[in-house]
């Protein structure tokens, strides 16, 4: 399918600012500072931080998720929709005929959209399409085209260090259960339009065995790396 061709070519063109103000994650009104989802009443439990700066970056995290759930949603839908097509359809010809028809027509729907996409963005995408498909970006690349296209495809995907066979494992991937812990709130507080995984987890067993602490290591250390990266670049010019 060419969405998850687009969304890989283009999904580094844009870089990740790291979170510097934790007003941009909050909301403050009327002089009060409220934290978003920190006090809801709910199955999952209240979300801890080690400090101030986990929860920006949290926050932060949470901006990626909330802007790529929307397109892996609704190519959950789109590729719904087209399996039930393809099967009311006998020739081979026709299938053929409305499978690029609808490739064409979910390029134009998705690609200036995520051109605008960071690397982060691009790589919680590869994932939520796991979880809303049930296959891999790969494996739906592979059903729909030959199988040396969607090879092809994870090569190109893996020079911007992004893999179209990316699973989603929230029960043993720490950033896949950020992504699930800021879908599954974000349900419950009516922020983004709900879409069950096609995946079997259990998420509320796994939140509660993790009791709520949130671990945003790997994406300060990837910002520090950065960081390191661009004072050794000023030094050398």
């Amino acid at each position: 399918m060419v969405f998850f061709c687009v969304s890989i070519h283009i999904g580094a063109q844009k870089k990740d600012a790291p979170p510097l103000n934790l007003e941009d994650y909050i909301l403050i009104k009327n002089g009060d500072t409220l934290m978003i989802n920190l006090e809801e009443v709910s199955i999952l439990p209240r979300l801890k931080f080690k400090s101030s700066m986990d929860a920006r970056y949290y926050y932060w995290f949470r901006s990626k998720v909330y802007k790529a759930y929307p397109y892996a949603r609704l190519a959950s839908v789109r590729l719904d929709s087209l399996n039930a097509r393809l099967g009311r359809l006998k020739k081979k010809s026709k299938r053929r005929k409305y499978t690029r028809r609808a490739q064409k027509y979910l390029e134009g729907e998705f690609t200036d959209q995520l051109k605008k996409m960071t690397k982060t963005e691009g790589r919680i995408l590869i994932k939520l399409i796991h979880r809303q498909t049930g296959r891999t970006a790969f494996e739906n690349i592979k059903e729909l085209r030959s199988g040396w296209k969607a090879f092809w495809y994870n090569t190109t995907a893996n020079l911007f260090k992004l893999s179209l066979k990316s699973e989603y494992h929230p029960e043993s991937v720490n950033e896949d259960y950020l992504i699930e812990d800021v879908l599954q709130r974000a349900f419950i507080d009516e922020n983004l339009d709900p879409q069950g995984s096609k995946l079997d987890f259990d998420f509320p067993k796994i939140a509660a065995e993790r009791k709520g602490n949130i671990d945003v290591e790997e994406y300060k250390k990837m910002f520090a790396k950065k960081k390191k990266k661009k004072k050794r670049k000023k030094k050398r010019n």
